[in-house]
């Protein structure tokens, strides 16, 4: 069984997880943007006895990135991502700076990750899902065995990601939703990259972006 501890980090109230199985684990989506912030993560870590397998992140939006070079310096890992993020995540600093935010530069990512791809850490196995629509290169990791999966910001508890930022579309994310997603089952829990966690079950029957008006425009 594969464990979540959730953090809620930044202005943007972004979703910071540490998922854990047989002592290691992995980061996803280091939204700590301050010393204090990159603490909390560093320190849940410590107080666990985990060993950090992975660095990942589903897309590359600035509020997903800003802990990148802190952790990466902390447990001397690369980040892993979809080759499609990399060229925002090279443009860190432009990002920050349309924001009025600043953000430490991320290291350059040495392996990418795509459609089928593993994750293995302790007795953990996950799947990447390529979900494109709110960000180029936005990936999702389903837990098969702990009937889970982080969906960045593909899907959130009664809305969906926004397609209005560059590389977003809104037929795109639609096919991702419920070509990749929705079918991995009623029962699933997801973990969004923003507010409380859900089942897609409660999404399919209560999310009005999914609802047939929606998706008939």
């Amino acid at each position: 069984m594969t464990r979540v501890k959730r953090f809620v980090f930044s202005p943007y109230q972004t979703n910071c997880f540490v998922c854990y199985s047989a002592g290691e684990a992995v980061i996803v989506d280091p939204s700590c943007q301050t010393v204090q912030e990159q603490q909390e993560i560093i320190a849940f870590v410590a107080r666990q006895a985990l060993t950090i397998r992975h660095l990942l992140l589903t897309h590359t939006h600035i509020d997903h990135i800003f802990g990148c070079a802190a952790l990466a310096r902390h447990y001397g890992l690369d980040w892993q991502l979809h080759r499609e993020a990399i060229g925002m995540l090279a443009h860190a600093r432009e990002q920050a700076h349309f924001m009025g935010i600043a953000v430490e530069e991320p290291p350059k990512p040495t392996r990418f990750l795509r459609e089928g791809d593993t994750v293995t850490f302790g007795e953990a196995t996950w799947e990447v899902l390529h979900t494109p629509g709110h960000a180029p290169g936005s990936i999702c990791f389903h837990d098969a065995a702990s009937n889970f999966v982080l969906v960045g910001d593909v899907l959130f508890m009664d809305s969906i990601g926004r397609t209005d930022l560059p590389g977003g579309s809104l037929p795109v994310l639609m096919e991702s939703i419920f070509q990749k997603i929705l079918p991995l089952g009623d029962n699933t829990t997801m973990f969004p990259g923003h507010g409380p966690r859900s089942t897609l079950g409660r999404e399919r029957m209560q999310n009005p972006f999914l609802s047939d008006s929606f998706t008939r425009g």
